[in-house]
């Protein structure tokens, strides 16, 4: 067997050609080793930084194992040669660490991925993305899927601060359309990724390129990484690194990372908004439009509106006067037909989100009428007029919209109050500056006005407003706004102010530095302490100590000691003087009875350790202090430092004055601090009090309106009685007229049957019940009977009578025609009502030979009588 070559003698670069891999491999080892200990300048680092194509062939060695040591070789190399020897070699090596290292075995797509990281990391993240970019149109899927998962690694360690997502995001699209599975997985994966970092920012600029289904996809992918906390980037550049180095050596480490850290989550926005070149829409307007936005046909207006929409939908817009279209615009809000409405807030909205900030002097012309238009109960309408309102709000600020909507948070109309409050919300959700304290004011008053409010809708949106403003302004400003609200509403907002997503934070302002004093004077000097006193300049005699400053006890008889103190006594160096002594008039000098000159100390100047006498400021007390007008206000104060006292008094009396005025102070101390307390306890107190007549308000003018809606219930019901009794005293009316026609009826039937009756009062009556009986049969419509002894007519006979039929009268039935009797040729016909010839029943005759069947035929007529009276009272009695 052949002995083997001995690579090792070769040199670094000529193994890294050599045709056998064993070598390639070996020299890949070699140079790890030596990458690893080398500095920056060493001669090995120099030659491999210029002669990059090395490591071209390197990084895509056709050996696999060969390839996995030519990466941890170069990553060995990037991190001794630093920043330059990244930018002279990415270029050549950035294809052969994708195509062979990504998709090759676990540790070289370990080692591949720590390439393009060092890449990064090194010098800067947007020439590494512009080599990445290329491979999402590859031939091959894994290069593809390879490509996706890298830049998914990149983004998770980096953020998107450092590495630049809208290159990327534009060409998530392509990929989404691609037929592979895996290449789509990776691409959702990217895009969650990125959607940790960018949330609903990064939607425009591609949503609208995916089809219903991959959209729907995505959200059901974004709802768990909107729970989580925002991200934070894990690993820093170099620059980065060094930064934070420097800020620990200064003795800030701990604030410069963490300061690094809130750098790169919740510092400086992304942006995201594209470059556009701006269009001149004014000239893609036509001339007509004002005029066919004047016609009196609705499909002219929407026509006009529509050239209009389609000239404006443009990303980016020249600047120009858009103020007659935005007024017609503004119009057209008012218009009665809803299409015509939503057409022009697109219109404005395409203006609005153009022009940008070019915008805000236009906001005042369309604002206001699109707002008053929110009463529109139309979905699609009110939608189109939010989006509008967003733009306008995106390009001005809370300063320009907060007249119109406070103005229209207090429309009488409650579709305009609840969908104003939504836009206020959103508003603040996606504003990047925090309100004014100002504005902050005027919106919680607002919002706090609409919990009142009946609609649950309303009340909802109020408690929302509250809850944003307070996850922006934070506890110290809005706390004070949610007082008087009880616990269950404040419970809700604060849930909506726990749930709600904002990107601005309220900072206090840096307080300006005080004042350099001058003169040389420390600022002690410059203005002495309230209630301190000044010292008298030189020249002014100061006034001898009354009698009344001495203690009860003189100091001849009982002279005080000097009280014990806990802090060392020690002789006080050159030039200085005595804690306590500069400023003051010597002791016992002005001490006086309370009301005599002598100003109570309050609490803030005074303490028992350093003893300050405070004068009046009456001219009676100047006086008698022997201090002179000159003496007095800031003109007459020395500018050199203050005079001492030629002679001081005995030390036995300054002992007795300092603990005299040291008693005084400490029980006015006491006194004040009482009252401080019990003012307090007396604001608690008030406090408590405000909250409950707060609450008992509430209470009361919910009764009220329930009251009010009992109250209106009530009349309605006793107006509806008295409906009914105005329809019941109607009826009973026409009942009695009824009644009283019916009785007339009945007496004149009385009369009548008693004329009849006259001639034959010798005849017998049939028995009652067969009257019944043949009433009866008369009512059910019988032609015959078996105890009335009524048969048909018999027409042709000599002796014959006709059965009178019945006529209806009311509820009341009566015979139609009363029995004819014939005599002879004549006939007499003769009516039960009093009228004659009426009936076209033909006569019955009957023969003057014949009286019994005259007899017969009355006693019938008698028997129906009988029974229609009993009727009429029957129904009379029932009527009433």
């Amino acid at each position: 067997m052949a002995e083997e070559e001995d690579f090792g003698a070769l040199s670094l670069p000529d193994q890294f050609a050599h045709k056998n891999w064993k070598a390639r491999k070996g020299g890949y080892e070699t140079a790890a080793k030596e990458f690893r200990t080398a500095q920056p300048d060493d001669a090995i680092v120099r030659d491999f930084t210029l002669d990059s194509n090395l490591w071209k062939g390197a990084v895509s060695d056709s050996n696999v194992a060969a390839q996995q040591e030519a990466l941890n070789a170069y990553n060995a190399f990037l991190d001794a040669a630093g920043a330059d020897g990244a930018r002279k070699t990415r270029g050549v090596t950035v294809q052969g660490v994708v195509e062979k290292g990504l998709t090759g075995r676990p540790a070289a797509k370990a080692s591949a991925l720590e390439s393009l990281m060092l890449l990064i990391e090194l010098d800067k993240a947007d020439p590494v993305v512009e080599e990445l970019l290329p491979f999402f149109a590859h031939k091959q899927p894994k290069i593809i899927a390879a490509t996706l998962s890298a830049l998914t690694s990149v983004y998770h360690a980096y953020g998107c601060k450092v590495v630049e997502p809208k290159s990327v995001i534009k060409q998530l699209p392509k990929v989404f359309g691609h037929a592979d599975k895996n290449v789509r997985a990776e691409a959702q994966n990217l895009t969650v990724e990125l959607y940790r970092w960018l949330r609903e920012a990064m939607k425009p600029l591609f949503w609208g390129e995916l089809k219903e289904v991959q959209q729907k996809d995505l959200d059901k992918l974004f709802e768990p990484v909107k729970a989580e906390p925002a991200p934070k980037q894990e690993r820093l550049l170099r620059s980065q690194q060094a930064a934070r180095e420097q800020a620990e050596t200064a003795g800030a480490g701990d604030g410069a990372e963490d300061g690094g850290e809130g750098e790169d989550g919740d510092g400086e926005a992304i942006d995201l908004e594209p470059e556009y070149e701006a269009v001149d829409v004014l000239a893609k307007v036509p001339k007509d439009f004002g005029d066919r936005l004047a016609s009196s046909k609705w499909k002219d207006r929407k026509e006009a509106l529509d050239d209009l929409y389609n000239a404006a939908n443009v990303p980016a817009i020249q600047e120009g006067p858009f103020d007659d279209i935005l007024r017609g615009c503004a119009k057209s809000m008012k218009d009665a037909n809803i299409a015509v409405v939503a057409v022009a807030a697109n219109c404005v909205e395409c203006i609005a989100k153009g022009l940008r900030k070019s915008f805000v002097k236009y906001r005042g012309i369309v604002l206001g009428p699109m707002l008053e238009r929110f009463k529109e109960k139309k979905a699609t309408v009110t939608d189109a007029i939010g989006a509008a309102c967003d733009a306008v709000f995106a390009s001005t600020g809370f300063v320009e919209i907060q007249g119109d909507v406070l103005e229209a948070l207090q429309s009488k109309n409650p579709q305009v109050k609840e969908h104003t409050a939504k836009f206020l919300i959103r508003s603040l959700k996606s504003s990047r500056e925090a309100p004014t304290l100002e504005q902050t004011k005027e919106f919680a008053e607002a919002s706090k006005k609409l919990l009142t409010e009946s609609v649950a809708t309303i009340r909802d949106a109020g408690a929302e407003a509250l809850g944003v403003l307070w996850k922006i302004m934070g506890d110290r400003n809005m706390l004070n706004h949610l007082e008087g609200l009880d616990d269950i509403r404040k419970n809700k907002i604060k849930e909506f102010s726990d749930a709600a997503e904002v990107k601005a934070k309220w900072k206090p302002k840096s307080a300006a530095p005080p004042p350099k004093p001058t003169g040389g004077a420390p600022p002690s000097a410059k203005k002495p302490a309230l209630g301190t006193k000044r010292a008298p300049p030189a020249g002014v005699k100061k006034a001898a100590p009354p009698r009344a400053a001495a203690s009860p006890t003189p100091p001849e008889e009982a002279p005080l000691q000097p009280r014990p103190t806990s802090r060392p006594t020690a002789k006080p160096p050159a030039g200085l003087r005595p804690p306590g002594t500069a400023g003051l008039r010597p002791a016992g000098s002005g001490l006086q009875k309370p009301g005599l000159g002598l100003k109570p100390p309050s609490s803030a100047t005074a303490s028992p350790k350093r003893q300050i006498v405070a004068l009046d400021d009456t001219p009676a007390a100047v006086a008698k202090s022997g201090i002179t007008a000159a003496g007095r206000g800031l003109a007459g104060r020395p500018l050199g430092k203050p005079v001492t006292a030629p002679s001081t008094p005995p030390r036995q009396e300054t002992t007795a004055a300092s603990s005299a005025l040291s008693s005084i102070e400490r029980q006015e101390l006491s006194d004040l601090r009482a009252e401080v307390e019990l003012l307090r306890n007396q604001t608690s107190d008030l406090r408590q009090d405000k909250l409950r007549l707060t609450s008992q308000i509430a209470e009361l003018q919910n009764q009220n309106a329930q009251l009010i809606e009992d109250h209106t219930r009530d009349v309605l019901q006793i107006k509806a009685k008295e409906t009914q009794l105005v329809r019941a005293r109607s009826d009973a009316e026409n009942a009695e007229e009824r009644a009283n026609s019916l009785s007339k009826e009945m007496d004149r039937l009385k009369r009548e049957l008693s004329r009849l009756n006259r001639p034959h009062a010798g005849a017998a009556s049939p028995p009652v019940d067969q009257q019944q009986t043949s009433l009866n049969g008369m009512m059910n419509g019988d032609t015959s009977h078996t105890g009335g002894g009524m048969t048909r007519p018999v027409y042709g006979s000599s002796r014959s009578y006709n059965v009178p039929s019945a006529r209806a009268y009311g509820d009341i039935i009566l015979p139609s025609t009363p029995p004819i009797i014939s005599n002879g040729g004549s006939e007499e016909r003769t009516s039960l009502d009093g009228e004659s010839g009426m009936s076209s029943k033909p006569a019955i005759d009957r023969s003057q030979s014949d009286g019994v069947g005259g007899v017969e035929s009355w006693r019938r007529a008698a028997e129906v009588t009988q029974n229609l009276k009993a009727r009429i009272e029957m129904m009379k009695v029932s009527s009433f």
